[in-house]
């Protein structure tokens, strides 16, 4: 087995590992927890010697109270304890045996409550009565506890329970990471993921954070047409402020982008389309997810849902999609505690690392080729087609006399790719053999 191959397959266990490392950390929009998975992913991207990452990892903070177009930062929020006990002092509900107990920015609070004061502050989900629900209220100043429909009912009445939340707000700032990777042009290849939710596996914050740190190392072990440009945020608020504070550069340099998210299952893979299904960026997804699985599912800027509402937004107007395994808020997992390590697995990591990565690829490849002689080339005095003809000896060369067919100028390389059903990755080597014969010439797409 190669090299590469070797690393190929031990990709996705790599990622799973590296995920079981992100995974127990309380996350939220601001605080400590984000910081922390910055740090870890900083730490995975550092130089280390001749043959690893060139990529630096910058983390940014942002004043609390920084306005950001329409929006404004919110105060910092940290937690380090929370629970609902019982007269006795055990711990019924138990922040530190999950995290996704609490609701998202609780307030502090310290007191007795019987059942008829705390169950208003209790959320749960009655048709799935052992699951966690995650919940949040980041704008609006509430304290609550996320648990299963079965602890929620196992409450009585009359019982005097102590709460606690033992949460912190300041003004503090706001952290997200930028990674710029520079290549032989000024456009820009545009990569988004989210690291603003507590333990959830599948969900961004863990699957995007970790598939795009390897997609960074890999980036920067390899020669590259584009500037890539890649971005760990709080989701919405954080990618609001980026683009307060880089949308003239976005605009000017962009030339596609992608949100990645939930790409640590083995269900599926999925898109979420620009609002007008009209950039390079939705030509290269769809292009790519449709080679890579006869199920995959491309979703209508109608069903959005992550970070590619703000960069498509009005006046913004990036050409970004959003790229999934599983897309959020379809699978049952979503949002709940089931959305644990047991719902991704190497597989899952090794195959959503290849479609990002496969994208990227189709990006740095996408050319338009032209054959430079009139009619069908001989192909045979180049030693490109079999000397003795049978029976499908023409099956050997089809997808190269294909390629040649609509190699008339006016098509790229994904063009032809949709039009003779054959991926991008397969048409590179062809094309390598024709320019070396003198068959085609090519310029950027």
């Amino acid at each position: 087995m190669s090299d590469e191959s070797l690393e190929n397959e031990q990709i996705g266990e790599r990622l799973y590992q590296d995920a079981a490392r992100l995974f127990p950390i309380c996350r939220s929009l601001t605080g400590n927890g984000v910081r922390e998975t910055l740090r870890i992913i900083q730490a995975a991207l550092a130089p280390s010697g001749a043959q690893g990452p060139k990529a630096s990892l910058e983390i940014h903070e942002v004043a609390s109270g920084t306005s950001a177009l329409d929006w404004t930062v919110p105060e910092e929020w940290n937690i380090r304890d929370a629970f609902i006990a019982d007269p006795d002092g055990t711990r019924i509900v138990d922040f530190s045996a999950n995290n996704l107990h609490v609701l998202g920015y609780s307030t502090p609070v310290d007191g007795y409550f019987e059942l008829d004061e705390l169950d208003p502050h209790l959320y749960s989900i009655a048709e799935r009565p052992d699951v966690i629900p995650y919940v949040t209220s980041y704008y609006s100043k509430r304290w609550g506890f996320c648990v299963s429909d079965n602890v929620r009912k196992s409450l009585r009445p009359g019982v005097k329970y102590h709460v606690v939340i033992d949460s912190e707000f300041k003004n503090g700032s706001l952290s997200y990471g930028e990674l710029i990777i520079p290549g032989q042009v000024a456009d820009e290849v545009f990569l988004s993921t989210y690291i603003c939710h507590p333990s959830m596996a599948n969900n961004n914050e863990v699957s995007g954070p970790v598939v795009l740190t390897e997609v960074a190392r890999w980036l920067s072990l390899k020669p590259r047409r584009f500037t890539y440009r890649i971005v760990f945020i709080p989701e919405t608020i954080g990618a609001i402020v980026y683009l307060s504070r880089h949308l003239e550069t976005l605009k000017k340099n962009v030339r596609a982008g992608f949100n990645v998210s939930c790409v640590g299952d083995d269900r599926g893979y999925s898109m979420v389309a620009s609002p007008y299904e009209n950039t390079l960026a939705d030509k290269v997804a769809l292009n790519v997810g449709s080679f890579l699985s006869p199920y995959f599912k491309k979703y209508s800027f109608l069903e959005r849902g992550s970070d590619e509402r703000q960069y498509c937004s009005p006046g913004v107007e990036l050409p970004v999609v959003t790229l999934c395994r599983s897309k959020f808020n379809e699978y049952p997992e979503y949002h709940t505690s089931l959305d644990d390590m047991n719902l991704i697995s190497p597989a899952g990591f090794k195959g959503g690392f290849n479609f990002v990565k496969r994208c990227l690829e189709v990006m740095e490849c996408n050319q338009r080729i032209r054959v430079t002689c009139f009619g069908e080339p001989q192909l045979g005095k180049r030693g490109l087609y079999p000397s003795l003809s049978t029976k499908g000896s023409a099956s050997v060369v089809k997808s190269m006399m294909d390629l040649i067919a609509y190699a008339d100028g006016r098509n790229d390389l994904i063009k032809i790719s949709e039009i003779i059903k054959v991926p991008v990755w397969e048409l590179v080597p062809i094309i390598e053999k024709l320019r070396a014969a003198n068959l085609i010439e090519s310029e950027s797409a």
